[in-house]
């Protein structure tokens, strides 16, 4: 593997199917607490339930593709209910527990082996993506240069979710420079002033999540479209701690902040997995007795996490955010 191995490998992966899964999960979770100042910890449950019930139908009851799609969707907007109906009124941090926990309940229910002939168990559901397949124009794989190589169902997959990005970008941008989005930024900073002139707070922030809570379950939809695949592993708590951070490094209540937080972060991730790798490989620079081949998978994670330390010191509000208009810490 040569350096530019190493660099087309990260560009693949900036640009590739889980970049854009994790993109999408930032843009909603972006109405949530960039816009709203929702403390939105579950992320991740609202991925499973859009992701779960397009497979489920899909495999286990033999249901249509686009109508599991429209159901899913419809199911983040039951969960939104189910969460922000008795924690809205309370402090943001009710929101947090609750969400935190669901997502995990959420997990561990669709995980157990009682359900295993519905949902799969621990292997999750697969199989169900053919009709995606069958549209999918793109008959060989795409070379790019002769240094980025995608296969054509990636690239396609590629094509819809990066469109898809463009799409609710726009959406984001509209709304928050429309009277309702000025709602919400003004609920982010003071509800209390926000509730004095009359508006109904509680109305607005539920609003916010379940239109977040539904670009979730597209990120979830776009993750099993993706692989063919649903699994509980898939959405683990750290799911929605990579959302924030995808969200953070970009800069929160930015419209294209989880766009370049996304690229940005698997770039670097991949990079340095792809780095390390070669740098304790046989033809490395990297001692055995410094590193081994094993330990370098660990070091992206431990360079990542000194690197968003500094950004948080620094830059606590991301790398395009504007600390005038959102302070992290003054949350």
């Amino acid at each position: 593997m040569s350096w530019m191995d190493v660099l087309s490998g990260a560009i693949e992966q900036a640009l590739g199917p889980q970049a854009i899964v994790f993109c999408l999960a930032a843009i909603g979770l972006n109405i949530h607490f960039g816009y709203t100042g929702l403390l939105n910890f579950g992320q991740a449950a609202f991925m499973m339930v859009g992701g779960y019930a397009m497979a489920s139908l899909v495999q286990t009851w033999g249901w249509n593709l686009w109508v599991s799609i429209v159901v899913g969707l419809l199911l983040s907007i039951v969960l939104a209910l189910a969460l922000g109906v008795p924690t809205l009124r309370l402090r943001a941090d009710y929101l947090a527990i609750a969400t935190i926990a669901a997502a995990e309940a959420i997990r561990q229910t669709l995980g157990a082996s009682s359900l295993n002939d519905q949902f799969g168990g621990q292997d999750g559901r697969f199989g169900f993506a053919d009709s995606m397949k069958d549209i999918n124009p793109i008959s060989s794989n795409v070379d790019i240069f002769g240094f980025l190589e995608f296969r054509n169902y990636d690239f396609f997959i590629m094509l819809v979710g990066w469109s898809l990005v463009a799409v609710l970008c726009v959406l984001v941008f509209l709304l928050m420079r429309s009277p309702w989005g000025r709602v919400l930024k003004s609920i982010r900073e003071d509800e209390d002033a926000v509730r004095s002139l009359g508006k109904n707070v509680f109305g607005f922030k539920m609003q916010a999540l379940v239109i977040g809570g539904m670009i979730g379950a597209l990120a979830g939809m776009m993750s099993g479209l993706a692989t063919d695949n649903v699994a509980p592993s898939d959405f683990a708590t750290d799911t929605t701690f990579f959302t924030y951070t995808v969200l953070l490094i970009g800069g929160a209540a930015r419209v294209l902040g989880p766009v370049a937080g996304a690229l940005i972060f698997w770039f670097f991730l991949n990079g340095l997995d792809l780095f390390f790798d070669k740098a304790t490989g046989p033809d490395g620079f990297i001692p055995e007795a410094i590193m081994s081949p094993d330990q370098a998978s660990l070091m992206r994670l431990i360079v990542m996490g000194l690197v968003l330390m500094l950004l948080m010191i620094f830059r606590p509000q991301g790398i395009f955010g504007d600390r005038k208009e959102l302070a992290i810490d003054g949350r």
